[in-house]
């Protein structure tokens, strides 16, 4: 990928961007490692044992896969991800962004944009009747592999590490297949979130045989993608690399969504995203995209942001999916701002940030792949 100006986007106390130009974003290919220690750098890196495996239209579901009980939310959220109408997070719950998730899917089947999982949505859904809403998978030994430390709040003290990675095996997990800590809890023995704290919490570990959401369209072919720190990066969300082209990504401020485009004007995606603040308000108006820089590092700048003492020191920090803009940048015309993922998946759409427009890592680093610098951008109120 080129090199970008990435410019400073957000305290890592904060959620958002506000950047500066001031540093040059350094091109992830050196750097997947040390925000995946556990990659292995084997010939066969797209191999993904916990990759998913569906039944064919009309075939069942393997039996030794099947959900253990009913869940007819997240087998719905399930199959808007893998359409790429993101729930944001898969928990099973009917929640702001599978609401918005819907509203895309809606309008890309001509159905009325309810939101809601009403009849004649259900009747499209049925055509994934044969995917279900979870399957079991083995932590693989790679994957399980660590280190896992929480980071330092200090970004002095973040800017000495190898990578900004995950702080534990159940965070990593929840990642990769696009959920919470809690729900994996939840699905494999724990109590549902907010629900009986004294309740177990399962202890996830190599080899153990777990029950995840049954996110999909993960496969990834590598012939193409000379970044092999970013393929493994799509490997360890769980994101393919067979996308959609975007012509064109409009960003509604009032809605918190991100809406993809074909030529033809019909909606291929939808993402639910954080937009700017009071303070920093999105940027209204019409943009180019100039650059995708995969696995950034970052260019902490405290006099950017107004919340933040400018006695505190610049710093350079590592790339990492817990870095203050996650896997992905994409650098827009406008100066200071771009569209980027984040280090807290459950806050998109729920907090504010510094101007930037955010999405879960999994879905940048899926965005970062239907868009180009030919695809055109909107911000819009």
């Amino acid at each position: 990928m080129h090199r970008l100006l990435l410019t400073t986007c957000l305290a890592l106390t904060l959620a958002g961007c506000n950047s500066n130009g001031s540093g040059q974003a350094i091109d992830g290919n050196e750097s997947a490692a040390a925000s995946d220690p556990a990659a292995s750098p084997t010939p066969d890196i797209t191999a993904d044992a916990m990759a998913s495996h569906d039944p064919g239209p009309g075939q069942a579901p393997d039996p030794a896969q099947a959900d253990d009980q009913p869940r007819p939310v997240m087998k719905a959220q399930v199959i808007l991800d893998r359409q790429g109408f993101s729930p944001g997070v898969v928990d099973g719950k009917m929640g702001l962004s599978t609401v918005n998730a819907l509203k895309g899917f809606q309008e890309a089947n001509n159905l009325t944009p309810t939101g809601e999982l009403d009849e004649p949505t259900m009747t499209v859904l049925s055509r994934w009747a044969q995917i279900a809403a979870t399957r079991l998978v083995t932590i693989p030994a790679d994957f399980a592999a660590g280190p896992f430390a929480p980071l330092p709040k200090d970004p002095v003290e973040q800017a000495k590490l190898p990578g900004m990675g995950y702080a534990s095996l159940d965070e990593k997990l929840a990642e990769r297949f696009h959920t919470t800590v809690a729900t994996l809890h939840a699905l494999n023995g724990g109590a549902p979130a907010g629900q009986n704290a004294a309740a177990p919490v399962p202890a996830f570990s190599a080899g153990q045989r777990i029950r995840v959401p049954n996110v999909g369209a993960d496969t990834i072919n590598a012939a193409g993608i000379k970044d092999v720190g970013w393929v493994r990066t799509l490997v360890m969300l769980g994101v393919g690399s067979d996308q959609p082209s975007l012509e064109r990504i409009v960003v509604s401020r009032s809605r918190g969504t991100l809406t993809g485009y074909d030529t033809a004007g019909k909606v291929l995606a939808r993402f639910t995203v954080t937009t700017g603040s009071s303070h920093d308000p999105l940027p209204l108006g019409k943009w180019k995209i100039y650059g995708i820089d995969h696995n950034p590092k970052f260019h902490y700048n405290p006099a950017l942001f107004w919340d933040v003492s400018d006695k505190k020191p610049k710093v350079l920090l590592p790339p990492g999916p817990n870095g203050p803009v996650g896997v992905v940048w994409i650098d827009l015309s406008k100066e200071h701002y771009g569209i980027h993922g984040t280090p807290e998946p459950e806050t998109i759409g729920r907090t504010q940030s510094h101007g930037c427009v955010r999405l879960t890592n999994w879905d940048a680093a899926r965005l970062a792949q239907m868009v180009s610098t030919s695809t055109r951008v909107e911000f819009v109120p």
